[in-house]
Protein backbone atom coordinates (compact mmCIF):
# COMPACT_ATOMS: atom_id res chain seq x y z
CA UNK A 1 0.00 0.00 0.00
CA UNK A 2 1.29 3.45 -1.29
CA UNK A 3 -0.14 6.76 -0.43
CA UNK A 4 1.92 9.45 -2.82
CA UNK A 5 1.76 13.30 -2.33
CA UNK A 6 2.39 14.98 -5.69
CA UNK A 7 2.83 18.99 -5.40
CA UNK A 8 4.37 19.64 -8.01
CA UNK A 9 1.98 22.30 -9.06
CA UNK A 10 2.25 24.15 -5.84
CA UNK A 11 5.77 25.35 -6.38
CA UNK A 12 6.72 28.37 -7.98
CA UNK A 13 8.51 27.09 -10.88
CA UNK A 14 4.99 25.33 -11.80
CA UNK A 15 2.78 28.95 -10.97
CA UNK A 16 5.32 31.26 -10.48
CA UNK A 17 6.89 33.37 -7.78
CA UNK A 18 4.21 35.56 -6.54
CA UNK A 19 1.68 32.22 -5.04
CA UNK A 20 3.97 29.39 -5.63
CA UNK A 21 6.52 28.06 -2.85
CA UNK A 22 10.08 27.93 -3.03
CA UNK A 23 12.18 24.36 -2.04
CA UNK A 24 14.06 27.12 0.04
CA UNK A 25 10.60 27.44 1.92
CA UNK A 26 9.62 24.37 3.08
CA UNK A 27 13.87 23.55 3.88
CA UNK A 28 13.24 26.43 6.15
CA UNK A 29 11.01 24.89 8.29
CA UNK A 30 13.02 21.79 9.02
CA UNK A 31 14.26 22.45 12.29
CA UNK A 32 10.65 23.79 13.61
CA UNK A 33 9.40 20.36 12.22
CA UNK A 34 12.05 18.76 14.35
CA UNK A 35 11.02 21.20 17.05
CA UNK A 36 7.51 20.58 17.07
CA UNK A 37 7.41 16.46 16.51
CA UNK A 38 9.49 16.59 19.70
CA UNK A 39 6.66 18.39 21.62
CA UNK A 40 4.24 16.06 19.87
CA UNK A 41 5.87 13.13 20.73
CA UNK A 42 6.23 14.37 24.64
CA UNK A 43 2.78 14.93 24.66
CA UNK A 44 1.92 11.51 23.27
CA UNK A 45 4.45 9.93 26.09
CA UNK A 46 2.08 11.85 28.70
CA UNK A 47 -1.32 10.42 27.19
CA UNK A 48 -2.41 14.06 25.81
CA UNK A 49 -2.84 12.60 22.35
CA UNK A 50 -4.70 9.64 22.61
CA UNK A 51 -5.91 9.47 18.72
CA UNK A 52 -2.51 8.68 17.70
CA UNK A 53 -2.65 5.38 19.27
CA UNK A 54 -6.00 4.22 18.52
CA UNK A 55 -4.98 2.14 15.49
CA UNK A 56 -2.72 -0.03 17.43
CA UNK A 57 -5.79 -1.09 19.83
CA UNK A 58 -6.46 -4.43 18.52
CA UNK A 59 -7.96 -5.24 21.33
CA UNK A 60 -11.29 -2.96 20.53
CA UNK A 61 -12.24 -5.26 17.53
CA UNK A 62 -13.14 -8.13 19.38
CA UNK A 63 -15.33 -6.61 21.04
CA UNK A 64 -16.47 -4.30 18.78
CA UNK A 65 -17.41 -7.42 16.55
CA UNK A 66 -18.87 -9.77 19.25
CA UNK A 67 -21.57 -6.70 19.39
CA UNK A 68 -21.86 -6.05 15.66
CA UNK A 69 -22.66 -10.02 15.63
CA UNK A 70 -25.27 -9.34 18.12
CA UNK A 71 -26.62 -6.41 16.00
CA UNK A 72 -26.49 -7.97 12.97
CA UNK A 73 -28.34 -10.98 13.64
CA UNK A 74 -31.73 -9.06 15.58
CA UNK A 75 -31.90 -5.59 13.44
CA UNK A 76 -32.80 -4.98 10.33
CA UNK A 77 -31.79 -1.41 10.08
CA UNK A 78 -29.19 0.54 12.30
CA UNK A 79 -29.68 4.37 12.94
CA UNK A 80 -26.71 6.50 14.50
CA UNK A 81 -27.77 9.44 16.50
CA UNK A 82 -24.80 11.95 16.34
CA UNK A 83 -23.59 15.66 14.93
CA UNK A 84 -20.14 16.24 13.86
CA UNK A 85 -17.60 13.76 14.96
CA UNK A 86 -20.17 11.63 15.67
CA UNK A 87 -21.71 11.37 12.56
CA UNK A 88 -18.90 12.50 9.71
CA UNK A 89 -16.14 9.75 10.40
CA UNK A 90 -18.76 7.00 9.69
CA UNK A 91 -20.57 8.46 7.29
CA UNK A 92 -17.43 8.81 5.22
CA UNK A 93 -16.30 5.66 5.93
CA UNK A 94 -19.65 3.96 5.20
CA UNK A 95 -19.81 4.99 1.77
CA UNK A 96 -16.53 5.09 0.68
CA UNK A 97 -16.47 0.95 1.77
CA UNK A 98 -20.12 -0.05 1.12
CA UNK A 99 -21.26 2.55 -1.33
CA UNK A 100 -24.99 1.68 -2.13
CA UNK A 101 -24.91 -0.33 0.38
CA UNK A 102 -28.79 0.48 1.60
CA UNK A 103 -29.97 0.94 -1.75
CA UNK A 104 -29.79 -3.27 -2.52
CA UNK A 105 -32.07 -5.64 -0.92
CA UNK A 106 -31.46 -7.86 2.33
CA UNK A 107 -30.45 -10.93 0.53
CA UNK A 108 -27.65 -8.89 -2.10
CA UNK A 109 -26.23 -7.33 1.21
CA UNK A 110 -25.33 -10.75 2.87
CA UNK A 111 -28.49 -9.99 5.36
CA UNK A 112 -26.43 -7.08 6.81
CA UNK A 113 -28.83 -4.03 8.01
CA UNK A 114 -28.86 -0.76 6.80
CA UNK A 115 -26.83 2.05 8.42
CA UNK A 116 -28.48 5.72 8.04
CA UNK A 117 -26.90 8.42 9.77
CA UNK A 118 -28.92 11.39 11.33
CA UNK A 119 -27.16 14.43 12.13
CA UNK A 120 -29.77 16.69 11.93
CA UNK A 121 -33.02 17.99 13.79
CA UNK A 122 -35.12 18.88 10.44
CA UNK A 123 -38.12 17.44 11.67
CA UNK A 124 -38.94 16.82 8.16
CA UNK A 125 -35.89 14.50 7.32
CA UNK A 126 -35.84 13.08 10.55
CA UNK A 127 -39.39 11.66 9.85
CA UNK A 128 -39.03 10.48 6.48
CA UNK A 129 -35.98 8.20 7.72
CA UNK A 130 -37.90 6.92 10.52
CA UNK A 131 -40.91 6.10 8.05
CA UNK A 132 -38.86 3.69 6.45
CA UNK A 133 -37.81 2.04 9.31
CA UNK A 134 -39.76 -0.59 11.76
CA UNK A 135 -39.52 0.48 15.02
CA UNK A 136 -39.10 -3.44 16.41
CA UNK A 137 -35.83 -4.36 13.64
CA UNK A 138 -34.45 -1.06 14.35
CA UNK A 139 -31.30 -0.08 16.92
CA UNK A 140 -30.26 3.17 17.38
CA UNK A 141 -26.79 3.98 18.06
CA UNK A 142 -26.58 7.08 20.20
CA UNK A 143 -23.57 9.45 20.02
CA UNK A 144 -22.44 12.32 22.22
CA UNK A 145 -19.31 12.40 24.33
CA UNK A 146 -20.54 14.72 27.14
CA UNK A 147 -24.40 14.03 26.67
CA UNK A 148 -25.57 17.06 26.53
CA UNK A 149 -25.61 17.91 22.58
CA UNK A 150 -29.16 19.40 22.09
CA UNK A 151 -29.72 17.87 19.21
CA UNK A 152 -28.25 14.30 19.65
CA UNK A 153 -30.34 14.34 23.06
CA UNK A 154 -33.83 15.60 21.04
CA UNK A 155 -33.15 12.66 18.67
CA UNK A 156 -32.89 10.17 21.33
CA UNK A 157 -35.44 11.47 23.17
CA UNK A 158 -37.78 11.42 19.77
CA UNK A 159 -36.77 7.98 19.03
CA UNK A 160 -36.97 6.29 22.15
CA UNK A 161 -40.75 7.18 22.48
CA UNK A 162 -40.80 6.03 19.29
CA UNK A 163 -39.62 2.37 20.02
CA UNK A 164 -41.39 2.67 23.00
CA UNK A 165 -44.52 2.67 21.65
CA UNK A 166 -44.07 -0.09 19.37
CA UNK A 167 -41.99 -2.59 21.50
CA UNK A 168 -42.70 -1.48 25.23
CA UNK A 169 -40.86 -1.98 28.42
CA UNK A 170 -37.86 -3.94 25.97
CA UNK A 171 -37.08 -0.52 24.15
CA UNK A 172 -33.68 -0.06 25.61
CA UNK A 173 -32.56 -3.39 23.79
CA UNK A 174 -33.05 -0.97 20.88
CA UNK A 175 -30.38 1.51 21.93
CA UNK A 176 -26.24 1.71 22.13
CA UNK A 177 -24.97 4.94 23.99
CA UNK A 178 -21.96 5.47 23.14
CA UNK A 179 -20.03 8.03 25.51
CA UNK A 180 -17.72 8.97 28.14
CA UNK A 181 -16.87 6.22 30.39
CA UNK A 182 -17.17 7.89 33.40
CA UNK A 183 -19.58 10.59 33.27
CA UNK A 184 -22.37 12.75 32.21
CA UNK A 185 -26.22 12.00 31.06
CA UNK A 186 -25.71 9.22 28.97
CA UNK A 187 -23.13 7.63 31.26
CA UNK A 188 -26.16 8.25 34.15
CA UNK A 189 -28.52 6.79 31.97
CA UNK A 190 -26.72 3.42 31.22
CA UNK A 191 -25.76 3.31 35.03
CA UNK A 192 -29.17 4.06 35.89
CA UNK A 193 -31.62 2.34 33.54
CA UNK A 194 -29.06 -0.32 31.94
CA UNK A 195 -28.85 0.41 28.37
CA UNK A 196 -25.87 -1.47 26.77
CA UNK A 197 -22.89 0.80 25.80
CA UNK A 198 -19.26 1.36 24.53
CA UNK A 199 -16.76 3.96 25.52
CA UNK A 200 -15.21 6.92 23.80
CA UNK A 201 -11.73 6.73 24.89
CA UNK A 202 -11.13 9.60 27.37
CA UNK A 203 -9.31 12.47 25.25
CA UNK A 204 -10.56 11.80 21.95
CA UNK A 205 -12.41 14.58 20.27
CA UNK A 206 -15.28 14.05 17.38
CA UNK A 207 -13.66 14.62 14.77
CA UNK A 208 -10.25 12.13 15.93
CA UNK A 209 -12.94 9.48 16.71
CA UNK A 210 -13.01 7.38 13.50
CA UNK A 211 -10.95 4.18 15.12
CA UNK A 212 -12.91 4.68 18.16
CA UNK A 213 -16.59 2.35 19.06
CA UNK A 214 -18.09 6.13 17.66
CA UNK A 215 -17.22 4.91 13.77
CA UNK A 216 -15.87 1.32 14.51
CA UNK A 217 -19.53 -0.64 15.88
CA UNK A 218 -22.14 1.08 12.95
CA UNK A 219 -18.86 0.50 10.37
CA UNK A 220 -18.89 -3.34 11.80
CA UNK A 221 -22.31 -3.83 11.31
CA UNK A 222 -22.57 -3.49 7.88
CA UNK A 223 -19.64 -5.63 7.18
CA UNK A 224 -16.44 -3.31 6.94
CA UNK A 225 -13.23 -4.93 7.87
CA UNK A 226 -12.68 -2.71 10.93
CA UNK A 227 -9.39 -5.10 12.08
CA UNK A 228 -7.93 -4.07 8.44
CA UNK A 229 -9.56 -0.37 9.08
CA UNK A 230 -6.80 -0.06 11.91
CA UNK A 231 -4.24 -2.08 10.63
CA UNK A 232 -3.86 -0.08 7.13
CA UNK A 233 -3.81 3.77 9.73
CA UNK A 234 -1.14 1.28 12.43
CA UNK A 235 1.09 0.49 9.24
CA UNK A 236 1.17 3.36 7.73
CA UNK A 237 1.57 5.60 10.98
CA UNK A 238 5.37 4.78 11.00
CA UNK A 239 5.31 7.00 7.65
CA UNK A 240 3.84 9.91 9.43
CA UNK A 241 5.11 9.94 13.33
CA UNK A 242 8.53 11.24 12.32
CA UNK A 243 10.41 13.99 11.93
CA UNK A 244 12.04 14.24 8.39
CA UNK A 245 9.79 17.36 7.13
CA UNK A 246 10.32 16.12 3.17
CA UNK A 247 9.39 12.70 3.65
CA UNK A 248 6.66 12.75 6.00
CA UNK A 249 3.33 13.25 3.82
CA UNK A 250 1.35 15.06 6.89
CA UNK A 251 3.72 17.07 7.99
CA UNK A 252 4.59 18.19 4.39
CA UNK A 253 0.80 18.84 3.58
CA UNK A 254 0.60 20.29 6.63
CA UNK A 255 3.57 22.45 5.90
CA UNK A 256 2.68 23.23 2.05
CA UNK A 257 -0.99 24.62 3.05
CA UNK A 258 0.51 26.87 5.63
CA UNK A 259 3.15 28.14 3.18
CA UNK A 260 0.37 28.81 0.60
CA UNK A 261 -1.96 30.37 3.39
CA UNK A 262 0.92 32.88 4.00
CA UNK A 263 0.56 33.75 0.71
CA UNK A 264 -3.01 34.82 0.51
CA UNK A 265 -4.01 31.19 -0.88
CA UNK A 266 -6.20 31.24 2.47
CA UNK A 267 -9.32 28.53 1.07
CA UNK A 268 -8.09 24.76 0.65
CA UNK A 269 -10.30 22.54 -1.66
CA UNK A 270 -10.01 18.89 -1.21
CA UNK A 271 -11.67 17.75 -4.15
CA UNK A 272 -11.78 13.39 -4.63
CA UNK A 273 -12.01 12.18 -8.01
CA UNK A 274 -14.63 8.94 -6.65
CA UNK A 275 -18.04 8.94 -5.70
CA UNK A 276 -16.79 6.38 -2.78
CA UNK A 277 -14.63 9.35 -1.04
CA UNK A 278 -17.29 12.44 -1.90
CA UNK A 279 -17.70 12.36 2.17
CA UNK A 280 -14.20 11.58 3.06
CA UNK A 281 -13.97 15.35 1.71
CA UNK A 282 -16.93 16.44 3.86
CA UNK A 283 -15.43 15.03 6.87
CA UNK A 284 -12.20 16.50 6.39
CA UNK A 285 -14.19 19.68 6.31
CA UNK A 286 -14.95 20.07 10.23
CA UNK A 287 -11.60 18.27 10.84
CA UNK A 288 -9.76 21.12 9.31
CA UNK A 289 -12.10 23.89 10.15
CA UNK A 290 -12.95 22.95 13.92
CA UNK A 291 -9.46 22.65 14.43
CA UNK A 292 -7.88 25.49 13.04
CA UNK A 293 -9.80 28.23 12.65
CA UNK A 294 -9.59 30.16 16.07
CA UNK A 295 -9.33 33.39 17.25
CA UNK A 296 -6.31 33.15 20.15
CA UNK A 297 -3.33 32.12 19.64
CA UNK A 298 -1.69 29.64 21.87
CA UNK A 299 0.52 33.05 22.86
CA UNK A 300 -3.15 34.44 24.31
CA UNK A 301 -2.96 36.28 21.80
CA UNK A 302 -5.43 37.40 19.40
CA UNK A 303 -5.29 36.20 15.88
CA UNK A 304 -8.23 35.32 13.73
CA UNK A 305 -6.73 32.19 11.81
CA UNK A 306 -7.51 29.17 9.77
CA UNK A 307 -7.75 28.21 6.10
CA UNK A 308 -11.32 27.54 4.82
CA UNK A 309 -11.73 24.38 4.29
CA UNK A 310 -14.37 22.92 1.00
CA UNK A 311 -15.55 19.98 0.05
CA UNK A 312 -15.54 19.44 -4.01
CA UNK A 313 -16.07 16.53 -6.43
CA UNK A 314 -14.55 15.41 -9.40
CA UNK A 315 -15.69 15.71 -12.27
CA UNK A 316 -19.28 16.70 -10.88
CA UNK A 317 -17.53 19.88 -9.51
CA UNK A 318 -15.86 20.71 -12.43
CA UNK A 319 -19.09 21.67 -13.86
CA UNK A 320 -19.58 23.59 -10.65
CA UNK A 321 -16.67 25.14 -9.34
CA UNK A 322 -14.12 25.14 -11.15
CA UNK A 323 -14.83 28.67 -13.16
CA UNK A 324 -14.31 29.94 -9.72
CA UNK A 325 -11.17 28.25 -9.00
CA UNK A 326 -9.56 28.97 -12.42
CA UNK A 327 -10.51 32.57 -13.02
CA UNK A 328 -11.50 33.90 -9.41
CA UNK A 329 -9.50 35.17 -6.93
CA UNK A 330 -6.35 33.56 -5.98
CA UNK A 331 -6.94 32.55 -2.60
CA UNK A 332 -7.26 29.04 -3.16
CA UNK A 333 -5.23 25.50 -3.06
CA UNK A 334 -6.93 22.89 -4.60
CA UNK A 335 -5.56 19.25 -3.23
CA UNK A 336 -7.07 16.47 -5.66
CA UNK A 337 -7.75 12.91 -4.09
CA UNK A 338 -6.97 10.56 -7.04
CA UNK A 339 -7.91 7.02 -7.12
CA UNK A 340 -5.25 4.87 -9.74
CA UNK A 341 -7.25 1.91 -10.23
CA UNK A 342 -11.05 1.41 -9.76
CA UNK A 343 -12.97 -2.40 -8.98
CA UNK A 344 -15.06 -2.19 -12.16
CA UNK A 345 -14.57 -0.47 -15.41
CA UNK A 346 -17.11 0.26 -18.11
CA UNK A 347 -16.19 0.98 -21.68
CA UNK A 348 -17.17 3.62 -24.02
CA UNK A 349 -18.88 1.86 -26.69
CA UNK A 350 -18.84 3.39 -30.70
CA UNK A 351 -22.12 5.21 -31.41
CA UNK A 352 -21.98 5.26 -35.56
CA UNK A 353 -25.38 7.59 -35.97
CA UNK A 354 -23.07 10.46 -33.86
CA UNK A 355 -19.68 10.37 -35.51
CA UNK A 356 -18.86 13.30 -33.18
CA UNK A 357 -18.28 10.81 -30.23
CA UNK A 358 -16.00 8.06 -32.09
CA UNK A 359 -13.05 10.03 -30.24
CA UNK A 360 -14.09 8.24 -27.32
CA UNK A 361 -14.53 4.85 -28.75
CA UNK A 362 -12.28 2.23 -27.17
CA UNK A 363 -11.48 4.26 -24.03
CA UNK A 364 -13.11 3.47 -20.49
CA UNK A 365 -14.90 5.40 -17.94
CA UNK A 366 -11.81 5.12 -15.66
CA UNK A 367 -9.69 6.72 -18.16
CA UNK A 368 -11.81 9.56 -18.64
CA UNK A 369 -12.22 10.44 -15.03
CA UNK A 370 -8.24 10.13 -14.96
CA UNK A 371 -7.83 12.05 -18.01
CA UNK A 372 -10.37 14.57 -16.71
CA UNK A 373 -8.63 15.22 -13.21
CA UNK A 374 -4.84 15.30 -15.05
CA UNK A 375 -6.98 18.02 -17.72
CA UNK A 376 -7.91 20.02 -14.69
CA UNK A 377 -4.67 20.25 -13.21
CA UNK A 378 -3.04 21.33 -16.25
CA UNK A 379 -5.41 23.82 -16.49
CA UNK A 380 -4.84 25.21 -13.15
CA UNK A 381 -1.59 25.07 -13.28
CA UNK A 382 -1.30 27.16 -16.55
CA UNK A 383 -3.31 29.98 -14.75
CA UNK A 384 -0.79 29.76 -12.19
CA UNK A 385 -3.06 28.42 -9.40
CA UNK A 386 -1.98 26.30 -6.43
CA UNK A 387 -3.15 22.60 -7.00
CA UNK A 388 -1.69 19.29 -5.38
CA UNK A 389 -3.05 15.56 -5.98
CA UNK A 390 -2.68 12.96 -3.08
CA UNK A 391 -2.67 9.34 -4.79
CA UNK A 392 -4.08 6.51 -3.10
CA UNK A 393 -3.87 2.60 -4.89
CA UNK A 394 -7.47 1.54 -4.72
CA UNK A 395 -10.18 2.31 -2.07
CA UNK A 396 -9.74 -0.78 0.47
CA UNK A 397 -9.97 -0.48 4.29
CA UNK A 398 -6.28 -0.24 4.50
CA UNK A 399 -5.90 2.81 2.05
CA UNK A 400 -8.73 4.09 3.85
CA UNK A 401 -7.71 4.10 6.70
CA UNK A 402 -4.11 5.12 5.57
CA UNK A 403 -5.78 8.60 4.41
CA UNK A 404 -7.76 9.25 7.79
CA UNK A 405 -5.02 8.61 9.83
CA UNK A 406 -2.78 11.22 7.57
CA UNK A 407 -5.34 13.82 7.64
CA UNK A 408 -5.13 13.68 11.34
CA UNK A 409 -1.54 13.58 11.96
CA UNK A 410 -1.62 16.83 9.43
CA UNK A 411 -4.10 18.33 11.19
CA UNK A 412 -2.20 18.21 14.42
CA UNK A 413 1.06 19.34 12.82
CA UNK A 414 -0.67 22.15 10.71
CA UNK A 415 -1.82 23.47 14.65
CA UNK A 416 1.86 24.41 15.57
CA UNK A 417 1.98 25.47 12.59
CA UNK A 418 -0.55 28.41 12.86
CA UNK A 419 0.17 28.39 16.72
CA UNK A 420 -3.56 27.32 17.56
CA UNK A 421 -4.70 24.52 19.64
CA UNK A 422 -6.26 22.32 17.15
CA UNK A 423 -8.03 20.41 19.56
CA UNK A 424 -10.60 22.24 20.77
CA UNK A 425 -13.36 24.84 19.63
CA UNK A 426 -14.22 27.26 21.69
CA UNK A 427 -16.31 28.91 18.72
CA UNK A 428 -18.99 26.90 18.87
CA UNK A 429 -20.22 26.70 22.81
CA UNK A 430 -21.19 30.15 22.35
CA UNK A 431 -24.06 29.13 19.94
CA UNK A 432 -24.84 26.01 22.04
CA UNK A 433 -25.51 28.65 25.22
CA UNK A 434 -27.85 30.60 23.79
CA UNK A 435 -29.50 27.55 22.73
CA UNK A 436 -29.70 26.08 25.91
CA UNK A 437 -31.27 29.79 26.77
CA UNK A 438 -33.69 29.64 24.60
CA UNK A 439 -35.25 26.81 24.75
CA UNK A 440 -35.55 27.08 28.42
CA UNK A 441 -32.80 25.13 29.82
CA UNK A 442 -32.17 25.72 33.79
CA UNK A 443 -29.31 27.80 34.66
CA UNK A 444 -29.13 29.80 31.33
CA UNK A 445 -31.02 32.37 32.61
CA UNK A 446 -28.24 35.24 31.85
CA UNK A 447 -27.53 33.78 28.26
CA UNK A 448 -31.32 34.66 27.42
CA UNK A 449 -30.49 38.04 28.96
CA UNK A 450 -27.97 38.46 26.36
CA UNK A 451 -30.08 37.34 23.55
CA UNK A 452 -32.83 39.69 24.51
CA UNK A 453 -29.94 42.66 24.56
CA UNK A 454 -28.66 41.29 21.49
CA UNK A 455 -31.98 41.71 19.73
CA UNK A 456 -33.35 44.86 21.03
CA UNK A 457 -29.65 46.42 19.86
CA UNK A 458 -30.91 45.68 15.98
CA UNK A 459 -33.25 47.58 13.75
CA UNK A 460 -35.38 45.08 12.41
CA UNK A 461 -34.88 44.58 8.55
CA UNK A 462 -37.21 42.08 7.33
CA UNK A 463 -38.31 41.56 3.22
CA UNK A 464 -41.12 39.58 2.89
CA UNK A 465 -42.53 38.85 -0.22
CA UNK A 466 -45.55 37.17 -1.93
Amino acid sequence: MQISLDYSNMMADAIGSEFGIYDGAISGLSAQTKNIHQKIQLRRERGELPFFDLPHSLEVVEEISSLASELQETFDNLVVLGIGGSALGTTAVFNALRYGHNLIDKQQRGGLPRLFVLDNVDPDGFLVYLSLCDPARTCFLVISKSGTTVETTSQFLVARKWIEKKVGDHYRDHFILITDPESGILRELVDREGYRSCNIPTGVGGRFSVFTPVSLLPLACVGVDIAALLKGAADFSSLVCHDDLESNPAYLNAALQYLAYQRGLRISVLMPYSDHLRDIADWFRQLWAESLGKKISTDGSVRHVGPTPVNALGTTDQHSQVQLYMEGPFDKVVTFVVVDEFYQDLQIPNYGAAPETAYLSGHTMGELIHVEQQATAAALTRNQRSNCAIHIPRVTEATVGALIYMFEVQTLFAGYLFEVNPLDQPGVEEGKQFTYALMGRQGYADKAGEYASIKACMKPRVLTCG
